[in-house]
């Protein structure tokens, strides 16, 4: 199996020199099949590997002349290979060449994000694992709700990014498929064994029952996974955004030494590169409708998909691949600041314990409307006052004290009971 596509930079595998030399590891796949099944002269084949190479360059002044980039291709290849050229490309059609090739292109290019997932999930990991008993306030409407920790915030995150794990997994297979199948993908110049030898080559498997092309809805959902990360990426860095406004400040990205945050305003830290992530995730959002659209060809192939994947796949990959990065740097570099979470839970004499209080009430033997009702008029009344109060409003409510002991409401602003099963989480997480 050619193992050529493990490049280290996801910019080389959508370079014109890596689209080529796929074209390439196709042709000579396919003809070695051939040689295989004995239609191939051994001696041909064996100058075909020695000599078989191509100029981006000379490709494009070829292409310049005969407007077909695959034409112009293989007239490259043939300059250089000479008599046995004439055994290159028997019983091929240009999209066997291009959609295997491009097959190979994608798988490589999951490869890579899957590489860069995991070590965003690893980021999390770790950092969840350190703070997994730092106490925050969990927030719904944007408005404070009960305490929780920022372990079981970066938990959630972790899951997400387990599930697109799985994902990328599932991608990899999808687009590993190849066609040598020839016009109209019917095998009528070309022998299905010599697919099956050259997908086996190039560690593909044969598309089950291409046209002339393979089927795009392969590639639609490779966009609208890549788009799915993205919105993952996307909501941490809006979450990290949030978390860092000056009012609220209980994490903050890594701000360099050196760095500047505004021409005008010195003491700007400004969370950058979480607005980039978020940026750059609309980008692959807007992909997703013209992959969709790309899967309606007509008939049994036509080119209206091309120009869109020239432009979609290789930025679609570049871009992820870049998010990736930057969220796990961020994560790796995350200021976070329990102090800063503490005082913004207890805001308010923490009336965030209101639930804690209803139900002691309740168990109390209080009925849960008038238990609401006590808990509800000193919650207000704190949040409605400047240094408003809530534990020292209910110390001071006669209907309280009528049915919790100083001990039993003390209680109720424990943090414990928020903690106590995230084990069950951590369990299935394997943090």
């Amino acid at each position: 199996m050619i193992e050529r596509y493990t490049l280290p930079e996801m910019g080389s595998i959508w370079s014109e020199q890596a689209k080529y030399q796929s074209w390439l590891d196709v042709e000579i796949a396919a003809t070695a099949a051939q040689a295989q099944l004995g239609r191939v002269p051994e001696q041909a084949l064996a100058t075909i590997r020695a000599k078989a190479s191509f100029e981006v360059e000379r490709i494009l002044e070829i292409e310049a002349e005969v407007r077909h980039d695959v034409i112009a291709f293989l007239t490259n290849v043939n300059e250089h290979v000479g008599e046995a050229g004439r055994y290159i490309h028997v019983g091929m059609t240009s999209s066997d060449v291009l959609d295997t090739g491009l097959a190979l292109q994608l798988k490589a290019s999951v490869q890579l994000l899957r590489q860069e997932l995991d070590a965003l999930a690893h980021a999390l990991l770790t950092l969840a694992r350190a703070h997994k008993a730092t106490v925050m306030i969990g927030r719904s409407h944007a408005i404070h709700g009960e305490p929780i920790s920022f372990g079981f915030k970066l938990a959630g995150w972790l899951a997400e990014v387990q599930r697109n794990q799985e994902r990328l997994e599932r991608l990899a297979q999808v687009v590993s498929v190849g066609q040598i199948s020839g016009a109209m993908g019917t095998y009528a110049n070309t022998d299905p064994q010599v697919e099956a030898i050259t997908c086996a080559q190039l560690g593909l498997v044969p598309d089950a029952a291409s046209t002339q092309v393979i089927g795009r809805d392969r590639h639609a959902e490779y966009v609208q996974t890549l788009a799915l990360v993205g919105v993952a990426l996307e909501r941490f860095a809006t979450e990290i955004r949030n978390l860092q406004r000056t009012d609220v400040l209980e994490v903050e990205e890594n701000f360099a030494k050196g760095q500047k945050g505004s021409s005008a305003m010195p003491h700007k830290r400004n969370p950058i590169r979480s607005e980039r992530i978020s940026g750059l995730a609309r980008v692959l959002r807007s992909y997703t409708v013209a992959a969709l659209e790309n899967c309606a060809l007509w008939h049994e192939r036509d080119i209206s998909h091309s120009s869109v994947e020239r432009m979609m796949l290789p930025d679609c990959s570049a871009t992820l691949h870049f998010m990736l990065r930057e969220m796990t740097e961020v994560i790796q570099g995350l200021g976070v600041y329990p102090d800063n979470m503490a005082r913004n839970m207890n805001v308010y004499g923490g009336v965030v314990f209101s639930q804690r209080v209803l139900l002691a009430l309740v168990e109390a033997g209080l009925s849960r409307e008038l238990a609401y009702r006590i808990v509800q008029r000193n919650a207000h009344a704190a949040w409605n006052s400047e240094g408003g109060d809530f534990r020292a409003n209910l110390a001071a409510d006669a209907e309280v004290n009528g049915a919790l002991s100083a001990e039993q409401l003390a209680a109720c602003f424990a943090t414990d009971l928020h903690l106590a099963n995230l084990d069950v989480i951590w369990q299935r997480l394997g943090i």
